[in-house]
């Protein structure tokens, strides 16, 4: 009867324990995004902010897309940002914003007057890219400081996403409407007096962080509970 409850009990913990396995992986694997996934428009679009990483609140967004779509009207100058929480494997900043512009605006012409700034939430990686008829405006170095400076300072300084945002898109509102460029942030060095409780907007990376933790103990679990369930219904030796 012992041997025949073990057997049972096998046969309905171990496919209970693969199943968590698989969904670990599959939902893991799943958080990542490629340049497919992300909708797909066209110049003169009026979408401004794609963002699937989720770490803009709405009132900012409103004002961010608000500031792009005056710069279109006044100058026929587009900006987009695009947040996305995690890249294919093998996939960089650079290459994804260089795939996604090419798949949004596949021409030289529709490329001509358009900005992309890209954010990889997970590293906080950033990629920016621009067409011909803006770089006499937005040089390539300006869009790189925009990106490694303005946009990045205000991430290493405590994920602070809105704040970085708003400063990205103001620089370049400014200098994409031909005001002198207001240049990067002052980084100024500072003793963290905050308190140590993790903020809203810092909870995706907290996430990545959980589900690491969780294959590597169900990796630990799996096995072990397995020994022991093959232990346990193994006949006894002294019987």
């Amino acid at each position: 009867m012992q041997q025949l409850l073990n057997q049972v009990f096998i046969r309905l913990i171990l496919p209970i324990l693969t199943v968590i396995l698989a969904s670990s992986l599959f939902a893991t694997s799943a958080l990542a995004t490629g340049v497919y996934q992300i909708p797909n428009l066209t110049a003169g679009d009026s979408t401004w902010v794609v963002d699937q990483g989720e770490v803009i609140s709405r009132i900012n967004e409103g004002q961010i897309s608000g500031n792009f779509d005056d710069l279109a009207k006044k100058t026929g100058n587009e900006v987009r940002f695009v947040t996305i929480r995690r890249l294919d494997y093998g996939e960089t900043p650079d290459s994804f914003a260089k795939s996604l512009f090419d798949r949004w605006f596949p021409t030289p012409e529709a490329k001509a007057n358009q900005t992309l700034l890209v954010l990889d939430t997970v590293t906080n990686g950033t990629a920016i890219i621009s067409g011909e008829q803006v770089k006499s405006l937005l040089t390539d170095e300006i869009a790189i400081s925009v990106a490694e400076e303005t946009l990045a300072a205000p991430l290493r300084d405590g994920n602070k996403y809105n704040q970085a945002f708003l400063d990205a898109s103001d620089r370049l509102v400014a200098v994409l409407s031909g005001q002198p460029d207001p240049g990067p942030p002052q980084i100024v060095d500072k003793v963290q007096v905050e308190g140590t409780f993790k903020k809203a907007e810092e909870t995706d990376k907290g996430n990545a962080t959980a589900w690491v933790v969780g294959l590597l103990i169900a990796a630990t679990i799996i096995p072990m509970a397995t020994y022991y369930i093959y232990l346990a219904v193994q006949p006894s030796s002294e019987g």
